[in-house]
């Protein structure tokens, strides 16, 4: 599917304002929305490429800049020990609050969006994964998808590092994908065993998948990378969200679609 990127748009915050980059397919017509969480570096090169994969896909992409209270906007932190610093720095700087309002922002947009079908899901990546598990408590969320999510065993996001993530995992109305990589530092063994006890206790839709992995496999740049495992987990996000938000009502356009209606 031919897609474009459209202006980024600033989105109001308690915060201040969050840029948010946009991504969807360029025939006329509604998609399903997704909320893409970048990792730490912010809105990188790789992070452009998931988003217009999925908008190739037929969803409408917002990409909020996760720490937009202390860079300018379109800041970009690189992939080496400088922006891995910074990164993280911020990671436990910005207050918990601040990152669920930014959630509630996002998904207000896209559920307002002439190009939106009003059907939400999110998507994650690290830091992105945690930030998905905690928009998926809204209830408008049919669908999340959490890549490697760090620090929700350890209660590790925010100001303070004392998160309430496993606490409100009874939130969780619609169904999430739950991927790792069992070479993954960042995640210990114990760790996800934690994490999926407190989703069977509470009951929650959920699918785990546990690959042969090192953290990052998913982002294409750098040695990590594995695109075998990232095809495999790609696949798994688009059924997903396919099955949970629908297609849309796409129309025949310049793109030359085919007219589909659900």
């Amino acid at each position: 599917m031919t897609l474009q990127e459209t202006a980024p748009v600033d989105l109001a915050t308690p915060s201040g304002p969050m840029r948010t980059h946009l991504f969807r397919p360029a025939a006329p017509g509604r998609y399903p929305g997704i909320l893409l969480y970048s990792e730490i570096f912010q809105v990188t090169a790789p992070i452009r490429r998931t988003a217009a994969l999925l908008a190739g896909h037929g969803f409408v992409v917002a990409v909020p800049e996760i720490y937009h209270e202390f860079e300018p906007a379109g800041t970009v932190l690189a992939y080496d020990q400088a922006g891995a610093d910074r990164g993280n720095a911020l990671k436990t700087t910005k207050p918990l609050a601040a990152y669920d309002a930014d959630a509630r922002a996002v998904l207000a947009f896209l559920n307002a969006s002439e190009h939106c079908t009003g059907r939400l899901g999110v998507l994650g990546i690290c830091i992105g994964g945690h930030l998905a598990f905690r928009a998926a408590m809204n209830p408008e969320v049919l669908a999340a998808t959490c890549f490697y999510a760090t620090d929700i065993h350890k209660r590790g996001l925010g100001q303070g590092m004392n998160d309430d993530s496993l606490d409100r995992i009874p939130e969780i109305k619609g169904e999430l994908l739950m991927i790792w990589g069992r070479q993954d530092p960042h995640v210990p063994l114990e760790g996800r065993v934690k994490i999926q006890a407190a989703l069977n206790a509470a009951g929650t839709h959920f699918t785990w998948h546990e690959f042969n992995g090192a953290h990052a496999f998913l982002r294409d740049e750098g040695y990590r990378y594995d695109p075998e495992l990232a095809l495999q987990s790609y696949l798994l996000a688009l059924a997903l969200f396919r099955r949970r938000l629908g297609e849309g009502d796409r129309r025949a356009g310049a793109a030359g679609l085919i007219e589909t209606k659900h």
